[in-house]
């Protein structure tokens, strides 16, 4: 068992430390190399790898959240854990993000799968015999998990395990949160960060990425409901919502997964995980500690950030055919 101790109790704070505190990452010791993959028709993504020094115990695709990227602090921290551990690490820029706005001519959503799977696959047969594993962060956590999914019985075939922290596994029940007073700074930053994307995409392809609907937009509710679910074809962010949840694909989940979210979650409603497939679909582990925030799980004592110390351990674990031994 991995205990818990909590740098502050206190939801927002780690939440906010969480994303501001320094984080380990050494490129000199782990040299960073870039590729890109072409992951659809008209889309290109940005994958930055890095190995261990030794020959590696497996491989990790770090997926980050809403408007994040591969040089996030979780992701950077995550990477460096892995590292350290023994495992390749490969943090994938979702399309459009990371600075990457040049090589795709659509957005992203909460429920796309396509550039994930692409890469795990060619990793996969890059190294066959290696264990593969794939970890998601908030929105990444929720395509890790609709991926995991939508492969079914086929998905061991591809991956060995999955970690999945501060899954919004209800997009709306998500969205409906951050309207809620106490979530008006995290709200104001996703609608800022999400509307200066979109006009950075207007410049670069005025004739795909419309301005027009931006005007008064005030929650991540209204972008989605106004750009994000008809530019996909969902029509509403309801629909677009009620079809991209990941909590719709748990059940078919066969991939031995660990989901971390934390009680206190300001974004995500600790309700939506009282489902009985976490006590039915013996491949799903919930941990849930009482504190910890969004994607935050700072530590009071060494080492700081829990999540990085548990994914390593949850690889570990499945390595030695010991996945329960996580639980909390």
């Amino acid at each position: 068992m991995i205990p818990f101790h909590p740098l502050t109790r206190n939801p927002h704070l780690q939440t906010i430390l969480g994303a501001f505190w320094p984080r380990p990452f050494d490129p000199t010791t782990f040299p960073v190399t870039s590729h890109c993959f072409d992951s659809d028709t008209g889309t290109r993504v940005l994958l930055h790898s890095q190995t261990p020094r030794t020959p590696p115990n497996g491989a990790l695709l770090l997926l980050h959240g809403l408007e994040g990227s591969s040089n996030g602090g979780y992701m950077r921290s995550a990477a460096h854990a892995a590292l350290t551990a023994g495992y390749a690490v490969h943090r994938l820029n979702t399309r459009g993000c990371g600075g990457t706005e040049a090589l795709t001519n659509t957005l992203y959503h909460a429920g796309l799968t396509t550039d994930a799977r692409f890469v795990l696959e060619h990793l996969r047969q890059a190294n066959p015999q290696l264990p593969l594993f794939a970890a998601g962060f908030s929105l990444g956590a929720n395509m890790i998990l609709k991926l995991a999914g939508e492969l079914g019985p086929a998905g061991p075939q591809l991956l060995n395990g999955i970690i999945a922290v501060s899954a919004p596994i209800d997009l709306h029940a998500c969205a409906l949160a951050l309207c809620e007073p106490r979530c008006r700074l995290y709200q104001e930053r996703f609608v800022r960060f999400m509307s200066a994307r979109l006009r950075r995409r207007h410049q670069l392809r005025p004739e795909l990425f419309a301005l027009d609907k931006l005007n008064g937009i005030r929650s991540v509710y209204e972008f989605d409901d106004r750009i994000t679910a008809p530019f996909f074809g969902f029509g509403t962010a309801q629909n677009y919502y009620a079809t991209q949840s990941c909590g719709l694909f748990l059940h078919a989940i066969r991939i031995p997964t660990l989901l971390l979210h934390a009680q206190d979650d300001p974004m995500i409603p600790f309700h939506v995980y009282d489902r009985d497939v976490f006590r039915t679909n013996p491949h799903l582990t919930l941990v849930t500690p009482e504190h910890g925030g969004h994607v935050g799980f700072l530590a009071r004592n060494h080492p700081r950030f829990f999540a990085d110390t548990l994914i390593c351990h949850w690889m570990h674990s499945i390595g030695n055919n010991r996945p329960t031994s996580l639980v909390l």
